[in-house]
């Protein structure tokens, strides 16, 4: 997540994104798979988590059908896939605080590489909880302004449900709490609303500027590899991206 405006994060990464389809679209059903397993339900009215990560498989353009097929698989008698969420906290260049999100099948496997990426890029693995303070948990859901009227975008979401929304010159940035944000993201779906992004995410209180090109690109590397990486779900940050 880039600091202050998930759009810009968005607009960067949506070339990387449509060439690594395929990866997002297996990280999605993975984290589909586990919540229908912890939800003990396949039925998204009943299970908060499975129609939050629907929310988010749309918003990737995830056709209906792969959603279907990876309900489906996980609610199978058959199925022995067995993922654990782990999560990883650690601090890059200039002491950028980091948070690596991971489902994976063999932690022996995951810790080794995130620690390291982090070692190799100017960074250190630390402690559960060493930065995880720093951030706060939040829905955000990202509309695209296109020719949308603010004042409208705005009372929608605050009738839906939600906490507050920002604007820029290409975006609207709407935040939840998470307790409401399947309920929020919903009223919005019900009322046309096309999702850009729409996910529970870990939010940084406050950023950190990298004034050395070194240090940008150590953490963009940084960055970089995390996501390429099969085990790796989601990565939370708060560098101040220009």
């Amino acid at each position: 997540m880039s600091g202050h405006s998930k759009w810009h994060n968005i607009q960067k990464t949506k070339g990387a994104a449509d060439a690594k389809r395929s990866q997002i679209f297996t990280k999605i059903a993975r984290e589909m798979i586990v919540a229908v397993k912890t939800g003990g339900s396949g039925d998204p009215a009943n299970n908060s988590r499975l129609a939050t990560v629907i929310a988010k498989a749309k918003a990737a353009n995830m056709p209906n059908d792969n959603i279907k097929r990876t309900i489906d698989k996980a609610l199978g008698s058959g199925n022995t896939d067995s993922y654990e969420n782990v999560v990883y906290e650690g601090y890059g260049p200039c002491g950028v605080a980091v948070i690596v999100e991971a489902l994976t099948d063999n932690r022996n496997r995951t810790a080794p590489f995130v620690r390291h990426i982090f070692d190799k890029y100017g960074g250190n693995l630390g402690a559960t909880g060493c930065v995880s303070w720093s951030f706060d948990q939040k829905g955000v859901i990202v509309i695209e302004r296109e020719d949308l009227d603010e004042d409208t975008v705005m009372m929608d979401a605050l009738d839906a449900g939600a906490d507050d929304m920002t604007a820029d010159d290409d975006c609207f940035e709407i935040t939840t709490s998470p307790d409401v944000f399947g309920e929020v993201l919903a009223k919005l779906e019900e009322k046309g609303y096309v999702f850009a992004s729409a996910e529970v995410e870990m939010v940084p209180q406050n950023y950190v500027k990298l004034e050395s090109e070194d240090d940008v690109k150590n953490m963009e590397k940084l960055i970089d590899f995390l996501e390429e990486n099969d085990d790796v779900q989601n990565v939370y940050h708060n560098w101040e991206q220009n």
